[in-house]
């Protein structure tokens, strides 16, 4: 069974911090310089358990009017379970509660754009790297 729930504590969150390490750095081969850019501090972070295991994780940044969603990832094993959807609706559900936010924003790697697609966003702008992988920005109104 799986269960989302927002971190709460150091313990949790270095629980993200092994998930976006196995999937961003050890099997996207993102720099370690990217993926920690000492941000964390200052956003929410969500976990997905399947039972008592760790299997996705994002965090959550609110910049003025925009929520903007980051370091969604699964891990590889557990992709195509629903894990990646349920991690962003808790995420749009907390922008919802979160007053003066008015647009859900995350840069999406390219070959996961019709799963953000399917939630409501739309891709705008050219392409750009990050973490050496082409990206396009996105945003829903909320």
């Amino acid at each position: 069974m799986s269960t989302v729930r927002e971190i709460s504590g150091p313990q949790e969150l270095a629980l993200c911090r092994t998930l976006r390490r196995e999937v961003f750095i050890e099997e996207q081969a993102v720099p370690e310089a990217e993926e920690w850019d000492g941000l964390d501090a200052e956003a929410r972070h969500w976990l997905v358990f399947d039972g008592a295991v760790p299997v996705a994780t994002m965090r959550l940044r609110v910049l003025g009017e925009v929520g903007k969603i980051e370091r969604v990832c699964v891990r590889a094993a557990h992709r195509g379970s629903g894990h990646g959807l349920a991690l962003m609706r808790a995420a749009l559900a907390a922008l919802a509660e979160t007053p003066g936010v008015t647009e859900a924003r995350l840069g999406a790697q390219l070959h996961a754009i019709p799963f953000y697609e399917a939630l409501g966003f739309t891709a705008h702008g050219a392409e750009f790297m990050d973490g050496g992988m082409p990206h396009r920005w996105m945003t829903k109104p909320l």
